[in-house]
């Protein structure tokens, strides 16, 4: 069963009075401030007043569950930033925070009056992200840029999928998750520098060049090789035997023999050990040479195995192979249940949502889950209170349409 935990907004964390401005929307800024936000950071996302961030707009059954995973631990400021009041009000809290996070097309932010220069002559030490799709500069910069347009972009499509089908594109955000947790991490260089020399920075944030970064060296074996890397499905350019292999009960097992001496042991526990000395699979490169012919008796020794007769052999003899889990599978396994990998967090509208815990694990500062993801404007007052605006210039804003409140 998946550990249900509660909501503790004093849990004790290690960001604990750094103040994030959150300007983005959809992924990467929502993933990078989420990192900050459930390690403690005062994440105030300033939200469209009428439509809010769009990825609560990203429903299943009803539920913004993108939402509630990725805005947890989080305030909700509705401001329109196309009027001077609203622009105002983001220079007051801007004075007084530490990271602003924004997404706009390039030159965007300048266009509104709130460009880097204005924003560090109101606070040297801001540490401003500028996330786009392709870079503030560069023949490319002015192009609309999502995840996918990236992902394939990046060489990722061309190399994932079969060699016989078209190109795979991710199904999940893979290049706004990659950009949003490099994001984070520039971050906290630069929170770094400003402390040590009292002088903020802007951090420039393409969703292109991340993934890029994680696609291994293909620029290197180009260049020296002439080859580019192909479609392999499930293999390794790398290393082999490694693949997902069918059992007889209709099951799948992935097995990685990434190194010389698992490759040795898969083979003798196969029934196979004269592959050990054949040519053929005697190296690693010789096995991803002949990796059709390698996988074979591995392949065949699976076939002939239910799933658990399969893993109960394979645990033995200490092979490194896994069953390929589904969904409902992951969620109750009994290590991911005791580690706490998932957790159920208290939900006004569904009872209560699944979501993963917080990550990385520390020791002394664990983070925490603090508090829901907001509902639009949940916090407008409370946060430009705090910015010390009174309640009388509040009430303005809102019967202008330029500040949205909503009570939980």
């Amino acid at each position: 069963m998946i550990p249900r935990v509660a909501f503790d907004p004093a849990a004790p964390c290690a960001l604990a009075g750094i103040r994030v401005l959150d300007l983005s929307r959809l992924v990467a800024g929502n993933m990078l401030s989420l990192q900050l936000a459930d390690h403690g950071a005062e994440v105030i996302k300033i939200e469209d007043p009428k439509k809010g961030d769009p990825l609560r707009a990203w429903r299943v059954d009803g539920l913004s569950l993108h939402w509630k995973v990725y805005a947890r631990n989080k305030l909700s400021l509705a401001l329109d930033l196309r009027a001077e009041e609203g622009r105002a009000a983001l220079r007051d809290l801007a004075a007084a925070s530490h990271v602003l996070i924004e997404n706009y097309r390039p030159g965007t932010l300048e266009h509104m009056g709130l460009g880097p220069d204005v924003l560090h002559a109101l606070n040297p030490r801001l540490v401003i992200v500028r996330i786009s799709g392709f870079g503030q500069d560069g023949p490319y910069r002015d192009r609309p840029g999502f995840g996918t347009l990236v992902e394939a972009m990046s060489g990722f499509a061309a190399k994932n999928g079969f060699e016989d089908r078209p190109p795979v594109l991710p199904p999940l955000a893979l290049a706004d998750m990659i950009a949003g947790l490099y994001g984070a991490y520039g971050v906290m260089i630069a929170l770094r520098h400003a402390e040590a020399t009292g002088r903020g920075q802007v951090i420039d944030l393409p969703l292109l060049d991340p993934i890029v970064s994680v696609l291994g060296p293909d620029a290197a074996t180009f260049r020296t090789s002439g080859e580019k890397p192909g479609r392999t499905g499930s293999r390794s350019l790398t290393t082999s035997p490694r693949n997902t292999f069918r059992t007889a009960d209709g099951r799948w097992i992935a097995i990685s023999a990434s190194i010389q001496a698992m490759a040795e042991r898969l083979f003798r526990c196969v029934g196979r050990p004269d592959m050990i000395d054949d040519p053929r699979f005697r190296t690693n490169t010789d096995r991803v040479a002949n990796a059709e012919a390698c996988e074979a008796p591995v392949a065949a020794f699976i076939a002939g195995r239910t799933l658990d007769e399969a893993m109960g052999e394979f645990r033995a003899a200490e092979i490194t192979a896994t069953p390929v889990y589904e969904i409902d599978q992951l969620i109750d396994d009994p290590h991911v249940q005791a580690r706490g990998v998932l957790v159920d967090a208290p939900d006004a509208e569904a009872g209560s949502v699944p979501m993963h815990a917080v990550i990385p694990r520390l020791s002394e500062t664990p983070g925490a889950l603090r508090h829901p993801a907001p509902a639009l404007g949940e916090h407008s007052r409370t946060v430009l209170r705090a910015a010390g605006w009174d309640d009388a210039r509040i009430d303005a804003l809102a019967e202008r349409g330029i500040i949205k409140e909503v009570a939980r």
